[in-house]
């Protein structure tokens, strides 16, 4: 098949001004709430997109993980290519897509680290394997070979041997995207998609309709 004759017609929902609540954050648990209850796979997967001060941007998948201090929370190693770009320029963007909903939903807004009392109470609450994988990978550094990790994961499971927890790892906690924009799209037959965008000004949101 050619690729640009991949087609489907959206036609499960529709979206208006008149249907979305004030706060978009309360808009965002409503849907959520709605794909955890349509039991999709990895509901709470998003797409996060950063930039270097230079403006190129990388784009990867991470899990949502919280929904705290006004935002969006994830955990991350603080030396990966994301934690270094967020260092330089703290701003992302993340998408959510449901195709089974035929719902996505798109964020804009400023980040910040979590506490690191957060960042542990989430670290502790990681199965123990998970615990020492975090240790063990230098995410984003280029590495000799699998065996590098394998060694390093057999080395911390006999130091840790005795112990449930592992200490948090100070390069490694969670970071929390507070939005200025949320748009919330739903699917529409003949790509004449509904898009409601609220968008922060000063302390209160305005809601706006905009064209497919």
């Amino acid at each position: 098949m050619n690729i640009a004759d991949l087609r489907r017609n959206y036609s499960l929902e529709s979206l208006s001004e008149a249907d979305v609540l004030s706060d978009p954050l309360e808009q965002f648990k409503r849907w959520f709430e709605e794909a955890l209850n349509s039991q999709l796979p990895e509901p709470n997967a998003m797409t996060l997109a950063t930039a270097t001060t230079g403006g190129l941007p990388s784009a990867r998948t991470v899990l949502l993980k919280g929904l705290e201090n006004g935002g969006f929370v994830f955990y991350t190693n603080y030396e990966s290519r994301k934690g270094r770009e967020l260092d330089e320029n703290p701003h992302a963007a993340l998408l959510f897509t449901w195709l089974e909903l035929e719902r996505q939903v798109r964020i804009e807004g400023r980040v910040e680290k979590v506490s690191a009392e957060t960042s542990n109470d989430y670290f502790r609450s990681r199965p123990k394997g998970s615990q020492i994988g975090a240790w063990a990978s230098p995410q984003s550094h280029t590495i000799s070979g699998r065996e590098v990790l394998e060694d390093k994961i057999q080395e911390l499971t006999e130091t840790f041997k005795h112990d449930d927890q592992l200490p948090l790892p100070p390069f490694w906690g969670g970071y929390v995207v507070k939005p200025v924009l949320l748009e919330f799209w739903q699917g529409r037959e003949n790509r004449l998609h509904d898009r409601i965008l609220y968008s922060l000004k000063g302390e209160h949101w305005t809601v706006e309709r905009l064209a497919p």
